[in-house]
């Protein structure tokens, strides 16, 4: 009896034991503040993204079917904003969305692509700001399964295909959403006399609607970043995007989030107002890179020719050297750099992306070392035009990078060589002959048999130097 008493207290302790631990569970979960992260927690959640140093952003959607022709009319601007240019009703708008057939798409095709050009990480839209969603989503049907004759979830397929590559996986989400009826108060579709109650649909759209959808691509996909966007409608509240910041990070506390999460981007330069509370763990410059180097973490996403989403009719491509000038000028200035492809209706990455995205896979599968896992220098990153600085981290390793043909004797300013250090050019096991001159700096001689190997397809050399930044 004594022994059933015993054992049954013991039970009942157990029980109680794990009924606190329980309670205890929630309550800590219910008070975290991921607006409150110590500067250890944010910066190991950082690491991997700030290692990359560079990814592929993916516009694709409804808006790829006209391609930025309208009714026999080609429409100015970029390719995924004909919904706003033209005005188009979202029933007619729908018309795209059911001719949505990527039968053509290959998701490991598309994630060697990426792995092959050096890169470390895809952001690929979720759901634009048409609204048309590119997973199965059980929130809607407007969506690449339920409503359009491709039935199947690239979401899902992408994903996979990502994570056999090694590839970190992202989702872009847009805020705001032209084709949801309660999204419409900021939007050019609605009655502009009917504003009465436009907001308060607004937040039933973010309860309701947009939050279970971020639910959805959390708990499905498990993305490494979730990069929102349309976060500039006046509906949307500073506090709805702390709110939402919190949302995602009690979803998943790893994931990254863009500053577009809240109010605080100024402009296209995409930088939070400096001393404020604004959510966002990175700045977001978009089409453009910051003139310098900045102390906050922040990724510049660009496009290959003028705009975002596929254009049939836009042909005014950068060349690889402009591309691979920007990556190492974001590097430098201690950014990432969030390169865009426009996929066509069928699902088929443009040839002259492609092109492109392979040189610069074959200047990086050389020059790699200078632009992954480096930090921007303490005082100088750059010498004149010409020249850029990277630095390996937890090193005295640097990289002085020459965006142009040096000159048979290269000058480098800012670093002094370590004494009897060898220096040489990154992809060439040549010794080069040094000497460092008070007042002008480190004197490189670069024989003429080397030199001459520079071409068209050099891009960019890299010198790899063991020393100190003066």
């Amino acid at each position: 009896m004594k022994k059933q008493i015993y054992f049954l207290g013991l039970i009942m302790l157990v029980i109680s034991c794990q009924d606190k631990k329980k309670t205890s569970g929630i309550k800590n979960q219910q008070t975290v503040n991921y607006l409150e992260e110590t500067e250890t927690d944010f910066n190991s959640r950082m690491e991997w993204w700030r290692n990359a140093q560079f990814g592929m952003f993916i516009h694709w959607g409804a808006y790829a079917v006209p391609a930025g022709v309208h009714n026999g009319k080609e429409v100015k601007g970029i390719g995924e904003w004909i919904q706003y240019y033209e005005k188009i009703p979202a029933k007619e708008y729908e018309i795209y969305a059911k001719q949505f057939n990527p039968d053509k798409f290959d998701a490991d095709a598309w994630a060697k692509t990426m792995k092959e050009a050096g890169m470390k990480y895809v952001v690929i839209t979720s759901k634009h700001h048409d609204g048309f969603s590119l997973w199965n989503s059980k929130v809607s049907d407007y969506d690449i399964v339920d409503f359009a004759p491709y039935g199947k979830d690239v979401l899902k397929a992408l994903s996979e295909a990502c994570k056999k590559q090694g590839m970190k996986f992202g989702l872009y989400h847009s805020i705001m959403d032209w084709h949801h009826p309660d999204a419409q108060y900021d939007s050019f579709l609605r009655n502009k006399e009917d504003t009465i109650g436009y907001k308060k649909k607004f937040t039933l759209y973010l309860e309701n609607y947009m939050k279970p959808q971020v639910k959805e691509l959390i708990e499905n996909y498990d993305p490494s970043i979730l990069w929102f966007d349309g976060e500039w409608v006046s509906e949307f509240t500073h506090e709805q995007g702390k709110e939402l910041y919190q949302y995602v990070r009690s979803l998943k506390p790893d994931i990254l989030i863009n500053n577009r999460v809240d109010k605080g981007r100024q402009g296209m330069q995409g930088m939070n107002k400096k001393d404020s509370d604004y959510a966002g763990d990175f700045g977001t410059p978009e089409q453009e890179i910051l003139d310098e180097a900045a102390d906050s973490d922040w990724e510049s996403c660009m496009t290959m020719n003028d705009t975002w989403g596929y254009k049939k009719n836009d042909n005014n491509w950068k060349s690889t050297e402009t591309l691979i000038h920007n990556l190492i000028d974001v590097t430098a200035k201690g950014g990432n750099y969030l390169l865009n492809v426009g996929p066509t209706s069928e699902g088929v990455i443009p040839e002259p992306s492609l092109e492109r995205l392979k040189k610069m896979g074959e200047w990086l599968n050389t020059n790699g070392i200078a632009i992954y896992k480096t930090e921007r220098l303490k005082k100088n990153y750059r010498q004149g035009n010409d020249i850029r600085f990277t630095k390996k981290k937890g090193s005295d390793e640097f990289y002085a990078i020459t965006l142009k043909k040096p000159e048979a004797v290269f000058i480098v300013k800012n670093l002094k060589p370590k004494a009897n250090t060898d220096i040489h050019l990154i992809g060439n096991e040549t010794v080069l002959q040094w000497e460092f001159v008070e007042n002008e700096g480190l004197r490189i001689t670069i024989p003429k048999n080397l030199l001459d190997t520079w071409s068209e397809n050099s891009f960019a050399w890299v010198f790899h130097i063991n020393g100190e930044e003066l």
